[in-house]
């Protein structure tokens, strides 16, 4: 369990600091070709480790419609309305919204997943930290006309299709090696977001590439997605789904924290309380115990 909970604080961390490497890499280059190109490039060295070890493909249908199911709604979908709707909306208000996430999932994995009920404590913390959230980012809750608001609902969209997504594997895909599904997931999910770029944005060699924009990419790849959706799906073998969908919480803080730290972005009382709220509301939604019945 121990070895699980690192797991979990590794994840929370390497996201933390995917948010900054996005806008880094987002200062020279259009949004759905950096995410093609991310996964691209992150499907590379998978790839070679499935080779090496001769890993096996899955052989049953079943199998492949999981994997090709969830790696639209995780890779294509999820971050196709993600960069859309930022467009539209403030970052702030995109990580507000995208914090949905352990909400949603409670709710499938409730209806999904015997042993994963959904309970007041666990719903209670999930609010508690959203509301952190929120009041970290109070300032950027500003929503302008019609498009504005399909900004929103197009990350609610990405928060639940994310949410059902790990579900589905949590429920289906137990007996699949994460190397497996991270590999057919990202080498499936890349596909349409490099060909909607290239429609969009042209030709991906002739943008703006930067040494700042090259080292962000290969990051996202490699750390943020490679490594990070194999340690992903080890730890839907080892822990409840619906506490590993608790670190957007978690890694939301630490973006802030590192956005702070390296693009000298202020900190305010919001960040200082908002900041408790979430970390009080992951220590109420993952401790164990139930609550008392009423009398």
């Amino acid at each position: 369990m121990k070895r699980s909970w690192f797991v979990w604080l590794v994840l929370s961390t390497i996201w933390g600091s995917t948010w900054l490497a996005i806008k880094i890499g987002l200062a020279d280059l259009p949004p759905i070709t950096f995410a093609g190109v991310r996964f691209l490039i992150a499907a590379v060295p998978l790839v070679a480790i499935m080779a090496w070890r001769r890993a096996p493909l899955p052989r049953v249908r079943s199998d492949w419609t999981l994997l090709l199911v969830s790696a639209l709604l995780t890779f294509t979908l999820n971050y196709g309305l993600i960069f859309w709707g930022e467009i539209y909306i403030s970052s702030g208000l995109s990580a507000i919204l995208y914090c949905t996430l352990p909400l949603f999932g409670q709710v499938f994995a409730h209806r999904r997943l015997p042993a994963e009920r959904m309970t007041p404590r666990k719903v209670g913390g999930a609010l508690l930290g959203i509301a952190g959230v929120a009041l970290i980012f109070g300032h950027e809750l500003n929503v302008e006309g019609t498009l504005g608001l399909l900004g929103c609902a197009a990350v609610v969209l990405a928060a639940a299709v994310t949410a059902y997504a790990g579900v589905m594997v949590k429920e289906k895909g137990g007996h699949l090696d994460p190397v497996t599904i991270t590999t057919t997931q990202i080498v499936i999910g890349f596909i349409p977001l490099v060909a909607l770029g290239l429609v969009l944005d042209g030709n991906p060699l002739h943008l703006h590439w930067t040494a700042r924009s090259i080292a962000a990419v290969t990051y996202l790849a490699i750390v943020g997605s490679a490594t990070t959706f194999v340690l992903l799906y080890w730890l839907f073998r080892h822990m409840p789904v619906t506490q590993t969908q608790l670190i957007p919480l978690s890694s939301t803080l630490l973006a802030v924290l590192l956005g702070a730290a390296v693009l000298g972005e202020t900190l305010s009382w919001r960040t200082a309380v908002g900041g408790a709220a979430i970390l009080a509301g992951l220590v109420v939604a993952v401790r164990p115990g139930r609550l008392p019945k009423p009398a």
